[in-house]
């Protein structure tokens, strides 16, 4: 098992950049970051491997969001550049054992979410 604690949302503007944090403790698993808009359904947005390897992304943000981590510290980061107002959705870190793609029926644990607005 293992927990994960999200941080970093907030309100921004179209063209801003921010980055989430996902804190987590336990085993090392695989990563996956998703975003879920009202009334919509939850997307994968970006992962990677338990050791940060192989980053994969959605291609509505490859290019503008980047995976990283800080092993020491436990922390995944999802760092959003050029955000559009699009973009406004609940950001959720989740681990799999098995993958760190689209597939969320083989994420194990999930995050609370972070709420992401983006103003135009």
């Amino acid at each position: 098992q293992v927990h994960l604690v999200e941080s970093g949302g907030g309100l921004v503007q179209a063209g801003d950049s921010l980055r989430l944090s996902c804190v987590a403790s336990g085993r090392a698993y695989h990563v996956g970051w998703f975003r879920q808009a009202p009334d919509k359904e939850r997307e994968f947005v970006a992962g990677f491997t338990a050791t940060g390897a192989q980053p994969f992304y959605a291609d509505s943000v490859n290019g503008r969001f980047t995976i990283s981590r800080d092993t020491d510290k436990n922390t995944i980061f999802l760092q959003m550049d050029s955000l559009k107002p699009e973009s406004t959705d609940i950001y959720s870190c989740a681990a799999s054992k098995v993958t760190w793609k689209n597939s969320q029926d083989l994420y194990d644990n999930w995050g609370q979410g972070n709420q992401v607005p983006v103003s135009s």
